[in-house]
């Protein structure tokens, strides 16, 4: 009875590797939950051995067309001595509405990029157990939290990398005037100026940083919002606190507003095209081609005031036939007293009364 009763415990061991729920024996035992360490370390538990995965705490800051390695190293404690085969995944996290987006899949040597990632993110791999992603070219709609995954067997622990490409917020609205934008069109106006629709935090940092403007646009979440530093009657009352004013989220189609756009430091150059006399639209298109460049969009000019100081106090076309100037040192007769780019609207294009920004590629 004893012998019969122990061949069948012995046959039921055997059984447990192919019963589907189980884990798979891969060398090692490991607890299914590990354990969040802090400072960008998460951990796995194996039998005696943890898989870490490093990543930094701190948010890396770069500017449009850069290129930009995010870190993440892996390591096992006690270290083993032989390397195991892994597999490593970067991902973008879904944020403001945006849905996840696979960048990279790599095992061993070869690795597949993903959509708008392909060609321009590679795994480096120049030290062992290193599982770092290098983008490339980094656009605007790059900025975002990626996540680093690393799988050796069943067991899998990952770590987060933020990315934040410099950049400028500022208030759009189309030739058609105030308030004549649904999500959709609101999101083509950004990409038709070189941009993308801003996210909340960003509309809050340039809010933190004085943006002050009364007319509410979309947001990338599909909420509409508008910044106020000084609160006055027309916006809100006199009773409310400075902030960042919301109706909410809104409908894509149906509704109507204003975009905030953001767009990220530029490569290329911005610069008022001397001239020997003004010219309409037209012209100014084929003067900016002339000289090797072409019309500068709103946000390449936003950018150059933001980060490259462009200041002048000449009003000039742009390619969506608005006339601006970009004004980093107010003085009288240049405008109100604030840094800024200044805006004419959009007259008519065969009007001889204005010059041109003109942009050129480095």
């Amino acid at each position: 009875m004893g012998a019969s009763v122990g061949l069948l415990l012995l046959s039921l061991l055997l059984l447990l590797p192919c019963i589907p729920g189980l884990p798979f024996y891969n060398g090692f035992y490991y607890s299914p939950g590990g354990r969040n360490l802090g400072s960008g370390h998460k951990e796995g538990l194996f039998n005696g051995v943890k898989l870490v995965v490093e990543t930094p705490e701190e948010t890396l800051f770069t500017h449009r067309g850069a290129n930009v390695t995010l870190p993440c190293r892996y390591h096992y404690e006690p270290a083993l001595a032989s390397l195991r085969p892994v597999r490593i995944k970067w991902w973008k996290l879904s944020e403001n509405g945006a849905p996840e987006q696979d960048v990279l899949v790599a095992i061993g040597q070869r690795h597949r990029s993903f959509g708008d990632y392909e060609g321009r993110a590679h795994l480096q791999q120049d030290r062992e157990r290193e599982a770092s992603l290098e983008l490339q070219d980094l656009r605007p709609e790059d900025s975002g939290r990626y996540r680093c995954e690393v799988i050796d067997g069943l067991e899998d622990e990952s770590g987060v990398v933020e990315l934040e490409l410099r950049g400028v917020v500022f208030p759009y609205q189309p030739p058609q005037g105030r308030y004549q934008l649904n999500f959709h069109e609101a999101q083509r106006a950004c990409e038709e100026q070189g941009a993308v629709v801003a996210s909340f935090e960003q509309l809050f940092r340039a809010w933190e940083e004085g943006l002050d403007w009364c007319n509410a646009g979309w947001l990338q979440d599909g909420s509409v919002q508008y910044p106020i530093t000084l609160p006055r009657e027309p916006c809100g009352g006199l009773g409310l606190a400075p902030g960042v004013r919301s109706y909410g989220p809104r409908h894509h189609r149906l509704h109507r507003y204003d975009v905030f756009c953001f767009t990220a430091a530029l490569k290329g150059q911005v610069y008022y095209l001397e001239h020997p006399e003004k010219l309409t639209l037209t012209e100014a298109r084929e003067a900016c081609r002339e000289d090797s460049a072409h019309i500068a969009t709103v946000g390449q000019l936003f950018a150059a005031w933001k980060f490259r100081g462009l200041d002048r106090c000449d009003a000039g076309w742009l390619a969506d036939g608005s006339t601006r100037y970009p004004v980093a040192h107010p003085r009288p007769n240049c405008g109100p007293p604030e840094p800024g780019v200044r805006s004419f609207g959009f007259p008519d294009p065969q009007s001889r009364s204005y010059g041109v920004y003109c942009y050129r590629q480095s």
